[in-house]
């Protein structure tokens, strides 16, 4: 690691990633530093509770000097950001996050999980198993895990660094995705689906970041790709004798009462996830683990301890009718994914479904019919927008006919009131009966724990249910009595 860097500045601090990364240097003794024009917690609590969270709101050229050893420029910034431009004159020298995480582990191995979809559980799930078998090691990933106070670590002696890679724009300076930073030894594709319309306008120009990372790997190096992905077409069309190339597919595995178990050697191992998606990224992470001396049995082990990730599938409530789910999904292939994994769990009960539209690419006319079918394993399906959202992304009004016309679902619910949304959803009966909810959002400022848990306590009815198959694998529910 660099240890010429002692002061350190972030712009734009308060991000998920920026602040883990502000508190990992501090941690490490470093001299931290910072601005952003607005901090929500938990940023806020952690960065004050750390003695770093800057006094005022906004921006101060003047808090940047010469006797700054490096800043570190987060993707909020705007080019012409005030701090910016002051480093730029004093000739500070200015890193993107992905630039200064390669330059602090440049004698490291490095793995870089990357995917339109999954990279957040996969990387957590090599984190897990790794930190259960007592290994050292460095790490960077996009959500909170059970056991690691903070999303990235960055130490002197751990031989190995564990990067999950967006392929999101790296800085305002710096307009590459972020994994085209790392220059990793072994790099693990989930999937390719089109996502970030507003810095990807083509499918085109969005594969090519992932081309990049294929072709950038050194010589020996290793590649790990679902094999079941559009991903496998653009892998075998760039075939790399000198690079190890190695597809993977779900993991046998069964569901029983609602509980999944990966099937080995006619052994069950119990899970506490589940779904499809889940079983290929558990075994693109026994890929990746294998590469670093986890041998089967070890990793059988570890994993049956595996919760997720914070925000994947994650339970808010449950009882012995209904089970509350909320997830981040926000990419058409993650909906699509998340909804036939939750049916799966329960088939013989009633799934609603809630997503959120709310990214950029979500939002935008254009790209919308990537959702088309997206809901329809799910028995009711609800779609919530905010028009206060659409206003302040500058971004064209959006009308439920076209909604509906985007997922090809007439039957869709359409939303754009919180409260009338919360109002649907406890006027449903529950019994046999699961809620999944969606969104890279809040749903306009939902409590998620509290409605979970004010769903769980309704009264509900017992009603007797018939399931007809239908087209697209959807399920029609009849109600039978009162409702």
């Amino acid at each position: 690691m660099d240890s010429s860097i002692k002061r350190v500045h972030f712009i734009a601090i308060g991000g998920a990633i920026m602040h883990n990364l502000a508190l990992a240097l501090h941690k490490k003794g470093l001299e931290v530093s910072g601005s952003d024009d607005e901090i929500y917690d938990p940023a806020k609590s952690r960065l004050a509770d750390a003695g770093i969270l800057p006094t005022e709101s906004g921006w101060f050229p003047e808090k940047i000097t010469r006797d700054l050893d490096a800043i570190i420029l987060g993707m909020h910034a705007r080019i012409d950001n005030p701090e910016l431009e002051k480093a730029q004159e004093l000739g500070v020298r200015i890193y993107s996050f992905p630039e200064f995480v390669f330059e602090q582990s440049k004698d490291k191995q490095r793995i870089v999980i990357a995917g339109s979809h999954g990279k957040t559980t996969i990387t957590s799930m090599i984190l897990h198993v790794l930190k259960f078998h007592d290994r050292k090691f460095d790490y960077l990933v996009g959500a909170q895990i059970e056991g690691f106070d903070l999303m990235v670590q960055l130490t002197e002696d751990a031989p190995t660094i564990i990067m999950e890679g967006d392929e999101y724009l790296s800085s305002p300076l710096e307009r590459r995705s972020k994994f085209l930073f790392y220059d990793p030894h072994i790099a693990l594709i989930s999937g390719v689906e089109w996502d970030h319309f507003n810095v990807f306008p083509t499918y085109e120009s969005y594969v090519k970041s992932f081309e990049e990372l294929a072709d950038g790997l050194p010589k020996a190096g290793s590649l790990i790709y679902d094999e079941t992905d559009d991903i496998e077409k653009i892998i075998a069309a760039k075939q790399r004798e000198d690079v190890n190339t190695i597809p993977y597919n779900a993991h046998p595995h069964v569901i029983k009462n609602g509980k999944a178990y990966l099937l080995d050697d006619e052994q069950e191992i119990p899970l506490q996830v589940f779904g499809l998606h889940n079983m290929k990224n558990l075994m693109g992470a026994k890929q990746v683990l294998g590469k670093m001396g986890i041998i089967d049995a070890m990793f059988y082990e570890a994993i049956q301890s595996f919760k997720g990730a914070s925000k994947r599938l994650e339970t808010l409530e449950q009882n012995d009718d209904t089970l509350v789910l909320r997830d981040f999904a926000h990419a058409p292939s993650k909906v699509r994914a998340t909804v036939e994994a939750t049916k799966s769990l329960y088939p013989e009960r009633k799934l609603v479904a809630c997503y959120e539209l709310h990214t950029f690419s979500s939002l935008n006319k254009e790209f919308l019919p990537q959702y088309d079918g997206a809901m329809d394993n799910a028995d009711l399906a609800a779609i919530f927008y905010s028009p206060h959202t659409l206003e302040m992304k500058k971004m064209p009004a959006i009308s439920p006919e076209e909604i509906k016309a985007a997922f090809k679902n007439d039957s869709l619910e359409i939303f754009t009131d919180k409260i009338a949304l919360e109002e649907f959803l406890k006027s449903q009966n529950w019994y046999q009966s699961n809620l999944l909810l969606m969104t890279s959002g809040t749903f306009g400022g939902m409590n998620f724990n509290e409605f979970g848990s004010e769903i769980a306590s309704l009264k509900i009815e017992k009603v007797e249910r018939k399931v007809e198959p239908i087209a697209k694998k959807k399920r029609s529910w009849k109600l039978f009595g009162k409702k």
